[in-house]
């Protein structure tokens, strides 16, 4: 397997799912820096932390906080994310907030892809910051 990346040279050619795939592991990256950052405890404790700021519920929740700041082209990636079909069911999220959060997702793996990272932390902040 070849593990050479390549950056896309228009991500919006890819599909919504790839991008969520991605997009799920950029926004992880983000909740996982802040809760170390926050502070120094237990591995079980960070984790802990995380996951209740990674999951469909707060993800979903995170696009009514960002959603006016949005340009079209981002509100375009987070709807195609958020009506892709998806082969899994959510276990601990309705089927609405499961697809809001895949929305996220896409949006998040997209910007990655655009090496739009001051968007990224951007977006990522208005998040956080209206959480508190």
């Amino acid at each position: 397997m070849d593990l050479s990346i390549e950056t896309q040279s228009n991500p919006k050619l890819l599909s919504p799912l790839t991008l969520a795939f991605l997009g799920d592991a950029v926004y992880e990256l983000l909740v996982r820096r802040l809760v170390v950052e926050a502070a120094n405890m237990p591995v079980g404790q960070l984790h802990q932390k995380a996951v209740s700021l990674v999951n469909a519920a707060a993800q979903s929740d995170a696009f009514g906080r960002i959603e006016k700041m949005l340009t079209e082209e981002e509100l375009a990636i987070f709807k195609r994310g958020r009506n892709a079909s998806a082969s899994s069911t959510p276990k601990h999220a309705d089927i609405a907030q499961y697809r809001r959060a895949t929305g996220v997702e896409a949006l998040f793996g997209y910007l990655y892809l655009k090496e739009e990272q001051e968007r990224i932390e951007e977006l990522f902040r208005m998040i956080m910051e209206t959480m508190r």
